[in-house]
């Protein structure tokens, strides 16, 4: 028998269609098996599509879980964004909680006609990886990476982010790591640019896992605890971030606009 599945295609980080990222968000009355999960992400085929299903534990309101078009990932910021605007916009209120496999309680919070997100802030260390700065291109002046393979590039300015033309398959190579491409911005305080394809995304559109990873990043260097940022791809979107806390309860707060540009049914 054909499965009935409640569906909304959304543009986080966005206020007008066809900007920000693309996220599917699906309600479902149970998990599936989770080969059939990473099935309906490559059948989307979107950086990441969102499950939803409501959490029995009382520890949250809803238990997610993400998929890009080849596999499950540990966080993913924008789709969490729209599975919260889509869950708000449905079902009232002025927050939502999700519980999550590998980054803890997450919650989505009404802002002034838009959403904030809270990701836990992840740090990162000084380091080097000359083989995978020769394959971005450029001439980053640090490298910072993080043992769950969040990696930042600090280059001069937005131009040289702007420039960049990274080897895509020379990285995939390197592995499932999240190369995150920062400057000083000209029109918000930081732009980025974010490339996976070992996860199947060469360039993601927006990237709430980067801004988390930013956040500590760029306050530190900022000296103050909030800024606008720019993610400079061809769809491009923009968010402010703030950061709440310390150590590990440190929290990146991550806001945006989200437009539904899809509702519907997908059957299975």
């Amino acid at each position: 028998m054909t499965q009935k599945i409640p569906y909304w295609h959304v543009d986080a980080f966005s206020a007008r269609p066809f900007g920000g990222n693309q996220a599917a968000v699906m309600v479902l009355d149970e998990w599936l098996p989770d080969d059939v999960l990473v099935a309906i992400a490559a059948e989307n085929l979107f950086a990441e599509t969102a499950f939803v299903v409501r959490d029995s534990t009382g520890e949250a309101d809803w238990e997610l879980r993400w998929c890009t078009p080849t596999e499950e990932v540990r966080l993913c910021g924008h789709a969490t964004l729209a599975s919260g605007h889509v869950l708000l916009h449905r079902d009232g209120g002025d927050g939502v909680t999700f519980r999550t496999r590998h980054s803890g309680i997450l919650e989505v919070r009404g802002a002034g006609g838009a959403y904030e997100v809270g990701l836990p802030c992840i740090e990162t260390q000084a380091s080097d990886w000359p083989e995978a700065a020769a394959l971005l291109g450029g001439s980053p002046l640090e490298v910072w990476r993080n043992p769950h393979g969040y990696e930042i590039f600090l280059y001069p300015d937005e131009s040289a982010i702007r420039a960049l033309d990274p080897d895509l398959r020379g990285l995939a190579v390197l592995g499932n790591n999240l190369f995150v491409c920062t400057a000083p911005g000209q029109r918000t305080d930081v732009v980025s640019r974010v490339f996976v394809p070992g996860g199947g995304v060469d360039e993601d559109p927006v990237t709430g896992a980067a801004h988390a990873t930013l956040v500590p990043f760029w306050t530190e260097r900022l000296g103050r605890d909030h800024f606008t940022a720019h993610q400079a791809s061809a769809r491009g979107g923009d968010l402010t971030c703030r950061k709440d806390g310390t150590g590990d309860n440190a929290r990146a707060w991550l806001g945006g606009s989200c437009v539904t540009v899809v509702e519907g049914s997908f059957y299975l």
